[in-house]
């Protein structure tokens, strides 16, 4: 058996439509593991998936707002039996902190640490009713360690997702729960593609010990690490994959 084999697995991908969340899905897929494509924008999700099923990836595609608990429960129940869930759904909004709205602190932060908390819970709950072991893979920033100005809401809730990541592990280890989190640093996407070509993108990439942004693909060692057997002795890790950045000077 390969290392990341994940064949016989099903993984669930919140913020499945663009970003990295399409990536983690093919990434998964790749690695053999049918593939359950949640977010809220489903054309989004069926392109990706008919994509997929070109490269002979079983995938099929959920509803899914994470800020619901109700699409929480509908979402898992037509996913069916999960052994991996990938808390990818995430948001992000730019303003100084004195400026930032109350609607918009509780957008950012209900996405990414709430929705991840009422993800996890859910998934988790249905493993230790079948008895079944699971794996949770939270993606989470650099940015929940070191901080960035004008997205003060993102920095919480990032650091939040970490600590939780750490509390549900010790928590869930007793029903062969695995919780861990992914931080990357800079990642090259479509959506901030060309910020890298400013002089404030070039200006940031300066500060990273490897002096570059990393690509999707960089971070696959360290999914499949955490969602695989072959990460079975850990839980409450955080991974960083960075480039060097959160160990750069200040």
């Amino acid at each position: 058996m390969k290392p990341f084999d994940l064949s016989g697995k099903t993984a669930l991908v919140t913020g499945a439509s663009s970003g990295l969340g399409a990536h983690f899905a093919r990434c998964l897929g790749a690695a053999g593991a049918t593939v359950v494509l949640a977010a809220r924008r489903a054309d989004r999700l069926q392109s990706l998936q008919a994509d997929l099923a070109k490269g002979k990836v079983a995938a099929r595609s959920v509803d899914l707002d994470v800020q619901s608990g109700e699409s929480i429960a509908q979402a898992l129940d037509a996913a069916g039996p999960l052994d991996i869930v990938v808390n990818n759904a995430g948001i992000s909004i730019v303003k100084p902190a004195l400026e930032m709205p109350e609607a918009d602190w509780d957008a950012v932060v209900d996405t990414n640490l709430r929705g991840a908390w009422l993800v996890a819970q859910a998934a988790a709950k249905r493993w230790v009713a079948d008895g079944r072991p699971g794996s949770i893979v939270n993606i989470g920033s650099i940015l929940g360690l070191r901080t960035i100005g004008q997205v003060a809401p993102y920095n919480a809730s990032k650091a939040g997702l970490i600590h939780l990541t750490k509390a549900l592990a010790m928590e869930w280890a007793r029903y062969r729960i695995r919780v861990n989190a992914i931080c990357p640093g800079y990642i090259e996407t479509e959506m901030n593609s060309a910020f890298w070509q400013t002089p404030g993108g070039q200006k940031l990439i300066e500060r990273i010990p490897q002096r570059r942004i990393g690509k999707p693909e960089e971070l696959d060692g360290a999914l499949l690490l955490l969602a695989s057997d072959a990460g079975s002795f850990m839980t409450g890790s955080v991974v960083t994959v960075d480039g060097g950045h959160t160990v750069s000077s200040l």
